[in-house]
């Protein structure tokens, strides 16, 4: 089901965007002038923004930006490598570095603009709830992309229209005003199916639950980064923090999500053909929930497929081990490029203040500890900044073939091709139910939630809120998933966390070494932590467009090692 349904979502979105530069009139291809009329042209319209999130960037996509972003991952790579180091430094390697993550977001706007625009011309829903379903996950698409844009650059242009226009910079009141409204019309219209049951949407599809979830996640970067207390509308109204526990209490109480009893089976090292040849595996008795219905924690995910290039999950390919020479000694750990390695110092804190959490082991591969029982190489084809430590949750993972090879798990399950490059076929979750809990502990300064997330971690209770101790349990539970720095940034404390990375011992191309974090303190106080637009959209406009404060001028390009 997986590799056949995302599969072909990617190719109608190919066939949807093709054209025919001979003809000057259009007889047989869809247009604005005769697309869309039905229900199906509107389904097939949000295929189009949908594929967005399938254009895997690699080390372009916002999940690997926000991760090496973060405190607790390096660059890594190669010598040559230079983006990712660059990134890992708050610098930049040349001005159009963020051009393609731009260009795609702002694709992706542009086609849900235009479903928004033309639903009204169709006339033959089923039902008003169909009509209601669709029109939300377009809000919804809409939303997110625009949260994501603003969340790397701060603020960007707010385009609400398919109409050609040279908009400047808006402020971040408009945004998140734009944002939030959005989000709001999507859980007021939408149907509120428990998931799992009849008539809940197709899984990978956006549900009224997940438009809770993110408008959460939108109030408290927007209201800590800019130091507000309520998130405003376009029409001079605001969402209230009050409004934002009741739909967070909605999605807990009603939406049909749960946790799993163990973290551990959320990631695909533990999935059944892999299980019985690893070891710490096996010794736990996992077993992976799946990503095709038996998964009742995630509440959004974008599903990638098994159909060859441009709809596999290649940023798993840029964040495995790399090169290593024998991966039948790194079993299960796969291929890739060495990526975004983990801090010594991530996993050094979390040992200290939580000896018996579960989710250490779950989540970060120690290349030399006995359970895991591999044989690694340092140094492979030149990697840098290595401490020995690599994240699990999206790890190429192999399984064990009868003749004693491996090969990605993906191959006899999903019927990937057998290519490191292309065959990682898992889901990208970007929302799950542990969020929304520990969301709604910091809103409500509510321990309890935080204590539902620890027992399932095997950790002790606490004995009352304190917003460290929330800080903590996100670090910890949501490591790796894109979330990290976006939470240091709205917390205030991003310099603070950044500067301890300075100092740490690595290996470069196997020869040890220390991370030299420069002067990063004053680069992240003078961009606000934000990204530098694309100097091509800053010339396209005219100059309509302004750089983001601290990218101009300055020692600011990283030219390697």
């Amino acid at each position: 089901m997986k590799n056949i349904y995302w599969g072909m979502l990617f190719l109608l979105a190919l066939m949807t965007s093709c054209e025919d530069f001979l003809d000057t009139k259009n007889l047989t291809q869809k247009d604005s002038s005769n697309f869309p009329k039905t229900v199906e042209d509107i389904s097939q319209s949000l295929v189009g923004v949908y594929s967005i999130f399938l254009n895997d960037l690699g080390q372009n996509s916002s999940l690997m930006f926000s991760e090496i972003l973060s405190d607790d991952r390096f660059g890594g790579g190669g010598d040559n490598d230079r983006k990712v180091q660059a990134l890992n430094l708050f610098l930049k390697t040349d001005d159009n570095m963020f051009a393609d993550l731009w260009k795609n977001q702002y694709t992706g706007i542009f086609r849900a603009n235009s479903l928004l625009e033309s639903m009204d011309q169709v006339q033959n829903w089923d039902s008003d709830s169909q009509k209601a379903q669709l029109k939300g996950e377009a809000l919804f698409l809409r939303a997110y992309l625009y949260f994501d844009l603003c969340r790397v650059f701060g603020t960007v242009p707010l385009v609400l229209t398919t109409e050609a226009v040279n908009n400047p910079r808006a402020t971040p009141e408009a945004l998140y005003a734009q944002i939030g409204c959005d989000l709001k019309e999507a859980i007021e219209i939408m149907p509120s199916i428990p998931f799992g049951t009849s008539g809940a949407p197709v899984l990978g599809h956006v549900t009224k639950w997940a438009a809770e979830a993110l408008m959460a996640r939108a109030f408290l970067f927007y209201t800590g980064s800019y130091q507000k207390e309520e998130m405003p509308l376009p029409d001079g109204g605001s969402i209230s923090k009050q409004q934002v526990v009741e739909w967070l209490e909605d999605c807990i109480q009603n939406s049909g999500h749960e946790l799993l009893s163990d973290f551990r089976n959320l990631w695909p090292y533990s999935n059944a053909l892999t299980v019985p040849d690893y070891g710490w595996a096996k010794k736990n008795n996992l077993f992976w929930a799946g990503e095709e219905g038996g998964n009742r924690e995630t509440i959004f995910a974008v599903k990638f497929s098994s159909l060859g290039w441009g709809s596999g999950h290649r940023t798993i390919c840029h964040i495995s081990l790399r090169s290593q020479p024998d991966y039948k000694k790194t079993f299960p750990f796969g291929s890739g490029w060495g990526v975004a390695p983990v801090s010594s110092e991530m996993w050094k804190e979390w040992e200290i203040k939580e000896p018996d959490d579960v989710r250490r082991t779950g989540s970060i591969l120690d290349v030399m500890s006995p359970e895991e029982n591999i044989e690694y190489t340092w140094g492979c084809d030149k990697q840098m900044e290595e401490c020995g430590y690599w994240q699990k949750k999206y790890m190429a993972i192999n399984h064990k073939k009868e003749n004693g090879s491996v090969e990605n798990y993906s191959v006899p399950m999903y019927g990937a091709t057998p290519d490191y490059q292309i065959d990682n076929t898992q889901d990208w979750v970007i929302i799950r139910f542990a969020d929304v809990l520990l969301m709604a502990a910091e809103l409500k300064k509510d321990v309890s939630y935080i204590n539902i997330v620890r027992k399932r971690a095997g950790a002790k209770p606490l004995a009352g809120y304190s917003l460290p101790a929330l800080q903590d349990e996100r670090r910890w539970e949501l490591a790796f998933e894109g979330i990290r720095y976006y939470d240091l940034l709205r917390w205030g404390i991003a310099i603070e966390a950044l500067q301890k990375q300075n100092g740490v011992k690595i290996k470069n191309r196997g020869i040890d070494a220390v991370m030299d974090m420069k002067n990063i303190k004053q680069r992240v106080h003078d961009t606000g932590g934000f990204m530098p637009i694309p100097q091509t959209q800053i010339d396209l406009s005219n100059g309509v467009l302004v750089q983001t404060p601290g990218w101009i001028g300055g020692d600011l390009l990283y030219t390697g090692y």
